[in-house]
This record gives C-alpha cells, sequence and structure tokens, in this order.
C-alpha cells in the first residue's frame, strides 16, 4: 500500500477516535501525528503532553514547545520521576515498561480531566523490530497507536513529513538517554547528565545520528557508517572532550549506529 494510501486511512482513524491527548516527544513521529490530528480534528479536541526528567536531553522539550506552537495546539508539560522508581534504576531488561507505565497513567488521568476520548502514541510499525517491553504498559493503559494502526512505517512517516512540510521529515531519531546504558548498570541522573554532553558535543561537532554508549569509565560511539571517517578525523578533540566528561577511554563501534543495539545481547542470550 502506498504512503498516500496509509495516510488517507490514518486520518479516518483519528477522526474516528474524536479526541485526543497525544503522547507528544518532539520526534519525526509524534510532530507527525500530531499534523494529521489537526487535520481531521478541531484544535480544542487535542491536547500535546511532554514528559520532562533526567531522561530527556531539555533541548527536546524547547524543541516540542516549539513545534506544538508553530502547529497551534494546546501544549502541556509534565515532570515525570522515573528516577525514584527503583525498579526503573536497577535497569533491568524491562526497564521501559516501569517508565511507560507511569507515563501513561498520568496521560490518561489528564485525558478523563480534559474529557479527550483517548491518549495516542506514536508508534509504527517500524518500532515492531526492536525489543520494545514498554508495549505491556501501553496495553494496560489502552493506549491507541493509530500510526501502527495505519500501517505506516518510519520510511512512509518521514516521506510524509515532508510532503506537509515538517521540519522533522529528516530529523535524527532520539530515545530515552537510559537506553544508552546496558541492562544491569544503575541508572542515575550523573550517568545521564554524563551521556547528554557527551552527544550533545558531538551533535555539534556535526553528527546528526550519534549515540553515546555508557560503561562506566567507557564510552562507546556509535555514528553513522559515512560518518566513521569524520569522526577519526576529530579523535583529539573528541577524546579531549569526553575525557573531561568522565570517560576514560573513548572507542569507536565499527558496525555504526543502529537502533536497539543495547538489545542485541539479549537475542544472544535466548539464543
Amino acid at each position: 500500500m502506498s504512503s498516500e494510501k496509509k495516510l488517507t486511512r490514518l486520518k479516518k482513524i483519528i477522526a474516528r477516535l474524536g479526541s485526543v491527548l497525544v503522547a507528544f516527544s518532539g520526534g519525526v513521529d509524534s510532530v507527525f501525528l500530531l499534523k494529521v490530528a489537526s487535520l481531521v480534528l478541531p484544535k480544542d479536541k487535542i491536547l500535546a503532553a511532554t514528559a520532562h526528567s533526567a531522561t530527556y536531553p531539555k533541548e527536546e522539550l524547547l524543541f516540542s514547545k516549539k513545534i506544538a506552537k508553530a502547529l497551534g495546539i494546546r501544549h502541556k508539560v509534565i515532570q515525570t520521576y522515573e528516577l525514584e522508581n527503583k525498579r526503573f534504576v536497577s535497569n533491568s531488561f524491562n526497564r521501559c515498561y516501569f517508565c511507560k507505565k507511569e507515563l501513561f497513567s498520568r496521560l490518561k488521568d489528564i485525558a478523563k480531566v480534559k474529557k479527550l476520548n483517548f491518549v495516542v502514541d506514536a508508534s509504527n510499525v517500524s518500532d515492531q523490530r526492536d525489543f520494545r517491553p514498554g508495549n505491556k504498559a501501553k496495553k494496560e493503559g489502552k493506549i491507541r497507536s493509530p500510526l501502527e494502526e495505519a500501517g505506516l512505517t518510519k520510511e512512509d512517516i518521514r516521506i510524509l513529513s515532508k510532503k506537509l512540510g515538517l521540519i522533522t521529515w529528516n530529523k535524527p531519531t532520539m530515545a530515552c538517554l537510559a537506553s544508552r546504558i546496558p541492562y544491569g548498570i544503575k541508572i542515575s541522573s550523573n550517568i545521564l547528565a554524563r551521556i547528554n554532553k557527551a552527544e550533545g558535543f558531538l551533535r555539534r561537532l556535526g553528527f546528526k545520528e550519534v549515540r553515546s554508549r555508557h560503561y562506566n569509565g567507557l564510552c562507546r560511539i556509535e555514528v553513522s557508517r559515512d560518518d566513521i571517517p569524520k569522526l577519526i578525523s576529530k579523535r583529539s578533540a573528541i577524546v579531549g572532550r569526553l575525557k573531561r566528561c568522565g570517560y576514560n577511554y573513548i572507542t569507536v563501534d565499527l558496525e555504526g549506529y543502529r537502533t536497539g543495539s543495547m538489545n542485541e545481547l539479549l537475542v544472544e542470550k535466548k539464543q
């Protein structure tokens, strides 16, 4: 099915929902979802809600505010408290479940107060390829995923975002900073801040798709394969800055950036 036909299907799905609270991160998928919602529903029937905590870069929060304002959609920022949850901090393989459980519970309460029919998130078909314990919380909370229901992939969303004139059509993917920490290493605000500083520096050097995987005193950098030579050429500056961030050893992953690389060990264990 073409991306245009999937868009038509998406519009029908959202229209039938009547009113929605959109879990809004400001990323490619949630911006697209919010935009399409604004095309088929009255704006007083839409609320975008963004979670704010140490697990997300502050820049992403500021960006989400900017986009919601540009789209003319009501926007609410909520503080979440993952780091007060021992089960999240212990960083077991189902860490994301506890984060999403809190988030969706909060969003459902807000939707009820605001008299909005559904809480929707921006999960899509491409997300099914990765290990996502948060899906359990989504099912428990009866959260709808219109992009997935319409059969949209990440590629479809980028193509359609460009056609709709959204500046996010080629925005790099972003995920919770805790996803840079191997399962079993306890999550702390200090570690999250260190990761954020390292990635912020690498982005300022011109690396768009970048991850700084944290192994206590060791940092494993992932950038796109095409950018690896550029990364090596800036070796001295990168080593100096990341050591000041607190890392003793700085390494480069020669496989390059890939979504969910921390879950590869889980697959190996299952095999």
